[in-house]
């Protein structure tokens, strides 16, 4: 079984009020790219990844007239791929869902979250998480803006696992007019994620605790060498996870106490240096259980994958598609 999660930049962008494919040569939300060229790009990494599930980061929106799940079954049948049902679960207020598509002929998916809304520990994806970030003795209230999507997965073959699909809060200062405001709101973002991240490593601790198999994949904004911060704090998002019981081999070997050259799945354009900043953001983490079903896990880089690198029209869909690059999980399921 092969699964795959991928960011799409401005997927939303794509889909009309009635989430109708938009292909034409009005600009998309990428730079320099029309849609149409986005759509046939997407369409050609989905194709070539051939996943059998696929967590799409920044799903296109749920809203008053559309609707996440319609507008990707209907992406899948345009394009004839093979996972062509979509799930989702929480909607959010961003325009950016989580959602996954999958090939029902390989298994079966349900949304399941678990926890109490009201828990102290743990709470449901969609409630409030409340825990002392400072150690003020004062309970700060964290939520988040794209709750995880919590999956029961059952193969055809049999198998079952948890699958949890995560967007983390950005820990860029969005907004921010001053040097000072740059410095307290990447501060604030981080704390914010790292208070998300002990969220998901709890649920995943109760999975794990009952002896159920969890696979947490997605955009976790949190890499080695991201921002100047970093210091500041214990762990990162990434370390508490591990910390959790999961693994990752890209995210234990960046944050190994001797990281080699570092990994990337994400490359954005700094237009005023003309250069670009490679950053390890995306992630499919593992219980140790699973371990024993010889995983293999690949990054889908245009420059770094050799695959990739010799098939010109596969690097210039992955650069036109996303800032961001596939990852995926091979395992015996």
């Amino acid at each position: 079984m092969r699964l795959a999660t991928y960011n799409i930049e401005w997927f939303a962008n794509l889909f009309d009020r009635k989430d109708n494919l938009i292909v034409d040569d009005s600009w998309s939300g990428r730079h320099d790219v029309t849609k149409a060229q986005q759509v046939e790009a997407i369409a050609k990494v989905l194709t070539a990844i051939d996943a059998d599930a696929i967590l799409i980061v920044e799903a296109p929106n749920t809203g008053k007239t559309q609707n996440t799940v319609r507008a990707l079954q209907q992406f899948a049948e345009a394009f004839g791929l093979r996972t062509s049902n979509a799930l989702m679960g929480f909607a959010n207020d961003t325009h950016q869902e989580l959602a996954l598509l999958y090939d029902r002929d390989v298994l079966t998916a349900r949304h399941d979250p678990k926890g109490d809304v009201a828990s102290t520990r743990a709470p449901r994806f969609d409630g409030d998480f409340r825990i002392d970030l400072d150690i003020d003795a004062t309970e700060d209230v964290i939520q988040f803006s794209k709750p995880p999507m919590e999956l029961a997965v059952r193969t055809h073959a049999g198998a079952e696992f948890r699958l949890i699909g995560a967007h983390l809060k950005s820990k860029a200062p969005h907004g921010a007019d001053s040097r000072d405001e740059a410095i307290r709101i990447s501060i604030a973002n981080r704390r914010k994620q790292l208070a998300q991240a002990i969220w998901l490593s709890r649920r995943v601790e109760t999975h794990i605790g009952a002896d159920e198999p969890v696979i947490l994949l997605g955009d976790l904004n949190d890499g080695p060498g991201l921002d100047e911060f970093e210091h500041l704090f214990g762990r990162s998002s990434v370390e508490i996870l591990l910390q959790a019981g999961l693994y990752d081999p890209h995210a234990a070997t960046a944050h190994g106490p001797r990281p080699g050259s570092v990994l990337s799945t994400a490359r954005f354009a700094r237009p005023n240096e003309g250069t670009f900043l490679e950053a390890l953001l995306d992630y499919i983490m593992i219980s140790e259980d699973l371990r024993a079903r010889r995983p293999a896990w690949r990054i889908w880089h245009p420059f770094r994958d050799t695959a990739c690198w010799t098939s010109p029209d596969l690097r210039d869909s992955l650069l036109t598609a996303s800032d961001h690059f596939p990852v995926t999980l091979d395992i015996e399921l």
